[in-house]
C-alpha cells in the first residue's frame, strides 16, 4: 500500500494536539506528507527537518508562514491543488480543510477528523465576536464567506470513505455537520514526559493558547477574586489583555519550553481549564502527573476525567458546568474542601487509557478493517 498523509498546516507555531496525531501517524505507517503550507522540514529543531513534503500555492504567498489562515477564501482551492493519484490511500488529519483533496473512486480515504471547522459551524458567533472582521460592513462579507464555506465544507465531507472522531464529543459533531458516522480513536498522549509529584505546591495552573475560546481571560477573573496562586503559561493575543487583568498573586509566564511546563504540571496543586474542547490533550498530561484536574464539564473532558460528584472514590478532578467566574470560583472552594479525596496514582492510572501504543493499536486495526472492506470485493 502506498499512503499520502494530509495536515493543514506545518509551521513552528502549529505544535497542538493534531500535529501530535501527524507525528504518530507517521510512526504507524510508511506514508508521503503534504500540507497546504511547510514550515518545518527546514526547522531544524522540528522531526520533520529535511523531509521532503508537499504544499501549495500558499507556501509562496506574502507572510503565509505566520498564518495562513489570513488566506482563508483559498483555502478550499488550494488543498483540491494536491494530486494525489499515485497513492493507494489517502489519510487526511483534518481540523478544517485536509478531508477536502480530491481522490479517485479506486483511492482509500480515511480521515481523522480532529474538529470539523469550529468558525464556520458550531463557533461562528464567538469568532464573529472577537474578531474586527465580525462588525460592520467588513462582517456582512464575512458572514457570507462562512455560509459559502458550510456548504462546501458540507459536500467535500463526502469525499471523505471513513471517518476517525479524536472523542464522541467530536463524533457528534461530525454527524451534526456531515450526517456521517465516526469511529472513537483518542489521540496518543506521550504521558512518560510527564513524572508523578504527591507533594504538590501551592499554586493552581492552566497552560492554553492564549485565544478567546479558551476563557483563561475567566480563569484569571477568578483568581483575582479568590486571591490564590495561578500561574499561566502560554502565548497568543489576549496575551496583552491577561497580563492587564492579572493581579499579584497571578504569575503571567508566557511561552515557556516543554521541561518547565512539565515541571509545573507535576508541582501544581490543580490544573485548571474552561475551554470546552474537542478532546484536550493538556488536560490529560495533568492528569500524568498525578495533578487533578479542575474543568468545564463538557465536550472532550467529559470522557478523560473523573469528577468528584459522580465518582466520589476514584475521582481525577472537579467539573464546573458554566464558563462563568462565579462557576469556576465554587469549583475551586469546592476542591480546596475536598482536596484530600484526590490520590495522585490514582489519578495517573486515568491518563494511561491514552498513551501512543493504545492509539498505534487501534489506528492500525482500523486502517486494516477499512483497506478490507475498500479493497477486497464483497463475496
Amino acid at each position: 500500500m502506498k499512503y499520502a498523509l494530509v495536515h493543514e498546516w506545518l509551521t513552528p507555531q502549529a505544535t497542538g494536539g493534531s500535529e501530535l496525531v501527524v507525528r504518530e501517524i507517521l510512526r504507524c505507517i510508511n506514508a508521503d506528507l503534504y500540507a497546504l503550507i511547510d514550515f518545518e522540514s527546514t526547522n531544524s529543531q522540528s522531526y520533520l527537518f529535511g523531509r521532503k513534503i508537499g504544499t501549495t500555492f500558499l507556501q509562496h504567498l506574502p507572510f503565509s508562514r505566520n498564518g495562513v489562515q489570513k488566506y482563508l477564501p483559498l483555502l478550499p482551492l488550494a488543498i483540491e491543488q494536491l494530486d494525489l493519484r499515485a497513492y493507494d490511500a489517502i489519510v487526511s488529519s483534518s481540523h478544517t480543510v485536509a478531508k477536502a483533496v480530491l481522490a479517485s473512486p479506486q483511492q482509500l480515504h480515511v480521515c481523522y477528523c480532529h474538529s470539523p471547522m469550529r468558525f464556520a459551524w458550531d463557533m461562528t458567533f464567538d469568532y464573529l465576536r472577537s474578531s474586527r472582521m465580525g462588525r460592520g460592513l467588513p462582517g456582512i462579507a464575512t458572514r457570507y464567506l462562512l455560509h459559502c464555506l458550510r456548504q462546501w465544507d458540507a459536500i467535500a465531507a463526502n469525499r471523505v470513505d471513513y471517518f476517525i472522531a479524536n472523542s464522541h464529543h467530536t463524533a457528534r459533531r461530525i454527524w451534526r455537520c456531515y450526517r456521517r458516522p465516526a469511529t472513537v480513536i483518542y489521540p496518543p498522549v506521550d504521558i512518560d514526559r510527564f513524572p508523578v509529584v504527591k507533594d504538590k505546591q501551592d499554586f493552581y495552573l492552566t497552560v492554553s493558547r492564549l485565544v478567546s475560546y479558551k476563557q483563561v481571560s475567566t480563569i484569571v477573573r477568578a483568581f483575582n477574586q479568590l486571591k490564590k496562586p495561578l500561574v499561566v503559561i502560554g502565548t497568543g493575543p489576549e496575551l496583552p489583555e491577561i497580563r492587564k487583568l492579572a493581579q499579584s498573586h497571578v504569575q503571567i509566564l508566557g511561552a515557556q519550553p516543554n521541561d518547565v511546563v512539565e515541571k509545573y504540571m507535576a508541582q501544581a496543586k490543580a490544573f485548571v481549564y474552561a475551554a470546552l474542547e474537542d478532546f484536550g490533550i493538556a488536560i490529560v498530561e495533568a492528569q500524568a502527573c498525578g495533578t487533578p484536574v479542575i474543568a468545564l464539564g463538557a465536550g472532550g473532558a467529559l470522557e478523560t476525567v473523573r469528577d468528584l460528584h459522580r465518582y466520589p472514590d476514584s475521582a481525577t478532578g472537579i467539573f464546573f458546568l458554566e464558563q462563568t467566574v462565579d462557576a469556576l470560583v465554587a469549583a475551586v472552594e469546592k476542591f480546596e474542601a475536598n482536596w484530600v479525596a484526590f490520590d495522585s496514582d490514582r489519578i495517573r492510572t486515568q491518563a494511561t487509557q491514552f498513551t501512543p501504543k493504545i492509539f498505534e493499536e487501534q489506528f492500525l486495526a482500523f486502517l486494516e478493517r477499512s483497506c478490507q472492506e475498500f479493497f477486497v470485493p464483497n463475496s
